[in-house]
């Protein structure tokens, strides 16, 4: 299960609104216990796409490298990455399942006329055969300032 503050789940639906009709994309911070993760923040990345930036997203490694070092400095880590997909619903393309590493969760905005819709996270099977989608609750707090 994926607990998601509502102030991550704010900051992540400004980005989408923001970036549409492009994708957005960004790291999602937060601390895990067991099955349960919680998901407290997030670092909006620039989508370095060179093309189709309305349906990919591309976080250069540089980027990545800089939010390990944010999250490590305020004592959280990188649950997963977020995106959204404008025009399209909340569900993994064959692109993101080509890409997707199997412990991250990615959390995945529908945005319809570049108004945010459904919400919905997902992990990848170890076996990179197909993604299975992880409960989402929103809950109140946060964890990471500056």
């Amino acid at each position: 299960m994926l607990h998601l503050t509502h102030t991550a789940l704010h900051k992540l639906k400004v980005h989408a609104m923001r970036s549409s009709p492009e994708e957005c994309c960004g790291m999602v911070l937060g601390t895990e216990a067991g099955d349960t993760r919680r998901a407290c923040d997030i670092l909006e990345a620039h989508n370095a796409g060179i093309e189709l930036r309305e349906r990919r997203y591309h976080i250069l490694p540089e980027e990545y490298r800089r939010a390990e070092a944010f999250a490590a400095r305020h004592g959280v880590q990188i649950l997963g990455l977020y995106h959204s997909h404008p025009n399209h619903p909340a569900e993994p393309s064959l692109l993101d399942l080509e890409y997707a590493l199997p412990w991250f969760s990615y959390i995945i905005v529908a945005v319809e006329k570049g108004i945010p819709s459904a919400v919905r996270s997902w992990r990848l099977r170890e076996d990179r055969s197909h993604f299975d989608e992880e409960r989402l609750e929103t809950i109140l707090g946060e964890c990471v300032h500056g």
